[in-house]
């Protein structure tokens, strides 16, 4: 929290973790500690932006695995993101990491002056638990092999995400309709898709 009471902002947060460890290196895990909540959204986002790539193959069909993990985990209702111990340990060079905060700071700084909390109760328990499940359905259909499957629920879940990074239910809301209704239009396609080789099979049949 800040001095007035609003939630401290993505970057401030980043900054002041990377600032509090001392020596060259900073373990993955106590980075995503300091994040706590917020880890969800973090890692989400990195993980859906190059899935919302269009014609990009293979890369958005590996991203959506671990987008399923923690999606599921936030659809559990975890307050903070599990990794095995030896992901935990992983470290990070401080050098590096404060490299990659200089470049992305002012876009997050972009982001964050059009943001702002609002529709708290769509970023919080039980809510998160729903967002979290529609995540790991947008994180299967990233998964199916066909062109541009990818590009519409990764850029569904990287929206989201950062409502859920920066509380801003109206950001979640977006997210989730837009993932709701690519789902909806697979789901039709593939149903339009079937009947055809129904009708197909029958008048071979026939």
């Amino acid at each position: 929290m800040t001095e007035t009471g609003e939630p401290k902002q993505t970057s401030q947060l980043l900054d002041e973790a990377i600032a509090a460890f001392e020596g060259d290196s900073v373990p993955l895990g106590a980075l995503l500690d300091a994040l706590a909540e917020r880890a969800f959204g973090m890692v989400l986002l990195v993980l859906a932006l190059p899935c919302a790539i269009p014609f990009l193959y293979g890369v958005p069909q590996i991203m959506s695995l671990p987008m399923v993990f923690v999606a599921v985990q936030l659809a559990a209702g975890r307050h903070t993101l599990w990794l095995p111990e030896s992901l935990r340990r992983r470290t990070i060079g401080k050098a590096n990491l404060t490299d990659m905060m200089d470049k992305a700071r002012p876009w997050l700084r972009r982001f964050e002056r059009i943001s702002r909390p609002r529709l708290g109760f769509l970023t919080k328990s039980p809510m998160e638990q729903v967002v979290g499940l529609l995540f790991v359905l947008f994180s299967l259909t990233i998964m199916i092999p066909l062109p541009a499957t990818n590009t519409v629920p990764g850029i569904a879940i990287a929206v989201a995400s950062l409502g859920f990074i920066e509380r801003d239910g109206v950001l979640v809301v977006l997210g989730s309709l837009l993932g709701i209704a690519w789902t909806l239009f697979l789901v039709s396609v593939a149903g339009g898709a079937v009947a055809l080789i129904s009708d197909a099979v029958n008048a071979i049949g026939a």
